[in-house]
């Protein structure tokens, strides 16, 4: 098993990966050794209770990258949180080693050259095996052992992964000491993870949970009521038909299409076929109607796939920066988020209608912000939730996995949204007694495609 650039765990994203191997390092560059490690190739009798991994490498590394470490199996060590740089030359593992035990991989491999110089030259791959001694505790570690240590992986999660950390201006310090002595005392993961749910909470951030065994255990919980009735959109719609669990579609007497698309699910992606259908099975359709008010998110590249159909060449939707504790900033570049035309599927020309609102959040508010760069589309209805975090997962080493946000998602013109939302381009002002007997929005969207 190779952990080939560890993409996986820092979530590099397609087009800086397409980057990295497309950019030519200057023929001057030199290579990057390993200076030290601890522990170093050959160690023994190393202390089984050493809890990170330290390699320094002699000039300034690309900290934000592919990386690879090579290796797996029994003498792999078990990585706790997230591998991450201290600086940009240090960077470090969190593990969790057993006593008497052949540790063996390699900092770089000849299958796998990713660690590179700010430069851009790969480092020379620098093997370390290593044995642990034996346990003065002659024995496993103990529950209250292992949650002291999940609490601070937690801790540094917070501080050095967490890209909204300082976005309500949270007294961290304050939070751990009022919660650790809880986390500490927890018999079971589950409880753990439901303390440290309580703690952070405080976050107000959706795209924050704990997993436990497979169960999921939120942290911030707020329902949101969509503007629009689900109950009454069947009578107000003709053709209406229920494709599927989450697509729903119709057809109005003046040719005018409905969708309705409730979530950018991975679980079946031949859901959205009823999608492409109607756009590219009906030629005579004159407009479009794309009502996304139910839907919470998924995959972003499920309506890229959808939105591609709308434009006619390569736009950027979306900007971001992703948490990176190596740099003097804490975040990375400024990345542009593009969509491509989809060649591949039916090309919509006519005047499309989003409908959107405040129960719209994650990748599905990606998919607003595309829509709002098609030349013929426009977006009606209120806000979207503003929760668009790309969370990623972290091992804290008692059985508990903590999900947090890594970047931070602007609008085109690099303006940050989260708690704020992306707005419509026509605001629908209306109240929940507005959509019992009628949908002002939908009436909004048709009164758009009929003009």
């Amino acid at each position: 098993m190779r952990f080939d650039a560890l993409r996986a765990w820092i979530g590099c994203p397609a087009v800086f990966v397409v980057l990295c191997a497309l950019w030519v390092a200057p023929v001057f560059a030199i290579a990057p050794t390993v200076m030290e490690a601890e522990p170093d190739n050959g160690a023994t009798g190393v202390d089984p209770a050493l809890r990170q991994i330290k390699i320094v490498f002699d000039q300034d590394m690309e900290t934000w990258g592919g990386l690879s470490v090579c290796g797996g199996g029994e003498t792999f060590p078990a990585l706790v949180g997230r591998p991450r740089w201290a600086d940009k030359r240090t960077f470090i593992m969190t593990v969790r080693l057993r006593p008497e035990h052949d540790y063996k991989f390699s900092i770089n491999c000849p299958a796998a050259m990713n660690f590179k110089s700010a430069a851009g030259e790969s480092a020379t791959p620098y093997p370390i095996s290593f044995r642990t001694a034996r346990s003065d505790g002659g024995g496993e570690a103990s529950v209250a052992e292992l949650n002291a240590a999940a609490v601070e992986v937690l801790r540094e999660m917070i501080d050095q992964q967490y890209s909204y950390r300082d976005r309500l201006g949270l007294d961290w310090d304050e939070l751990f000491k009022d919660h650790t002595p809880l986390m500490a005392d927890a018999k079971t993961p589950k409880r753990f993870a439901q303390i440290a749910g309580v703690m952070l909470a405080n976050a107000q951030d959706k795209h924050i949970w704990l997993v436990v065994e497979g169960e999921h255990i939120p942290s911030f919980v707020r329902p949101m009521t969509p503007n629009a009735n689900a109950q009454l959109l069947p009578t107000l719609v003709p053709g209406w038909q229920q494709q599927n669990d989450i697509v729903y579609t119709g057809m109005f007497e003046d040719g005018i299409g409905y969708v309705r698309i409730d979530s950018w699910s991975t679980n079946d992606a031949r859901g959205y076929e009823p999608v492409y259908r109607l756009i590219g099975g009906r030629p005579e359709m004159k407009g479009l109607i794309i009502d996304v008010r139910f839907n919470g998110g998924g995959s972003e590249t499920l309506a890229q796939d959808l939105a591609g159909c709308f434009v006619d060449g390569p736009v950027i939707y979306a900007k971001n920066v992703y948490r990176d504790p190596a740099s003097d900033s804490g975040f990375t570049e400024v990345f542009e988020r593009m969509l491509e035309p989809n060649i591949g599927r039916p090309k919509f020309g006519g005047k499309v209608a989003v409908l959107s609102g405040p129960v719209v959040m994650s990748s599905c508010e990606a998919f607003v912000l595309m829509m709002k760069q098609a030349p013929k589309a426009e977006v009606f209805g209120s806000a979207t939730q503003g929760c668009s975090g790309n969370p990623r997962g972290y091992d804290l080493g008692n059985g508990v996995t903590v999900f947090l946000p890594s970047w931070k998602s602007m609008l085109p013109d690099g303006t940050e949204f989260e708690g704020v939302g992306v707005e419509p381009d026509v605001e629908v002002a209306a109240g929940r007694q507005d959509f019992e007997a009628g949908d002002p929005v939908l009436e909004a969207g048709l009164k758009y495609l009929r003009e």
